[in-house]
């Protein structure tokens, strides 16, 4: 077959092909600007609240991504991840990061409106993942930004341990990342987060024994949310000491019922024969010794975390 030719003698045939690449090429272009346009258009971004294994034992105290950068006009919505509770929380100019207060309705609840202001207090109310914490708890919250400027905020149940960022630029400037980067690198950084809790749980096993549980323990990244060793057998008379080996999260050792007020102490602990008997809240570091003056299985709980599977249990033989 002979090719037609055109005067300068370019084979007919490659005109077909630049045709045909220019019209293969024309969708991509418009589908280029369209994403162009919609760059200018306000976004949603999502931030993930807290991190967890699959069996609860391991909670993180983080905010992913920590920082994210946005446009003025845009919104986040942050996503409860987590069955320990968190805050997200906005503080007002001048307002200082004070413990968090579980009788606070201001800490408790949502406060400020739909807008981000720049200035004021701003709160979420408690967030998790679960319905059965203990306290009225959501699973989203979201705030429009208009105000361009970096803003620090805080989950006020675990303090300068989990705070984030919200980096707010001018309208029309482009993003460093897509929402679906932001997700790839929150995947890893929840891998890494449970990866540090297991070797804290290993960490505690080497330290616990039949006369000494741990009672939980964190680093500020990771939180276990076990005893170790959870079930232990000791002698009629012998004494256990729980210690809560942690930095930031307080934890109780309860046994028989969940007084009212689990943050106080309850019963005798130098002459325990079973019934009600708590260590009220025990902070990082603390310490509750118990001694053992009856033959029994005992079943004991932190009533803040028992719903994760915080739960123990003391056979005290002859």
């Amino acid at each position: 077959m002979t090719l037609e030719t055109t005067n300068h003698g370019r084979p007919h045939l490659l005109r077909l092909l630049f045709a045909s690449l220019a019209a293969m090429l024309l969708p991509l272009s418009l589908s280029s600007a369209a994403f162009a346009d919609d760059e200018d258009s306000p976004k949603t971004w999502t931030v993930q609240v807290g991190s967890e294994s699959s069996d609860q034992a391991i909670q993180g105290m983080s905010f992913l991504p920590s920082n994210i950068y946005i446009n003025a006009g845009d919104s986040v919505k942050w996503v409860a991840n987590s069955a320990e509770i968190h805050t997200v929380t906005f503080l007002a100019k001048g307002q200082p990061l004070k413990p968090f207060n579980p009788f606070d309705p201001k800490q408790l609840g949502r406060q400020g409106g739909t807008g981000y202001d720049g200035h004021s207090y701003y709160n979420s109310g408690i967030m998790a993942n679960v319905s059965n914490t203990g306290f009225k708890a959501v699973e989203q919250y979201s705030l429009k930004f208009t105000h361009t400027g970096n803003f620090t905020y805080y989950c006020i149940v675990h303090g300068m341990a989990m705070k984030g960022a919200v980096h707010i630029r001018a309208a029309g400037t482009g993003y460093p990342f897509t929402q679906s980067q932001y997700d790839r690198q929150n995947k890893k950084e929840e891998r890494k987060i449970v990866r540090d809790g297991e070797k804290q749980w290993q960490a505690a096993r080497k330290q616990a024994s039949n006369h000494k549980v741990i009672a939980g323990t964190d680093n500020g990244t990771a939180m276990l949310m076990r005893f170790v060793h959870h079930e232990i057998v000791v002698r009629l008379g012998d004494t256990v000491t729980f210690v809560n080996s942690g930095m930031g999260a307080p934890h109780t050792v309860t046994f028989g019922h969940e007084p009212a007020n689990v943050f106080a102490p309850v019963g005798n602990p130098k002459n325990f024969r079973g019934g009600n008997l708590s260590s009220g809240l025990m902070e990082p570091g603390s310490k509750f010794t118990v001694t053992f003056n009856k033959v029994g299985e005992f079943d004991y709980i932190c009533a803040l975390h028992d719903y994760m599977g915080m739960v123990g249990e003391v056979e005290v033989r002859r």
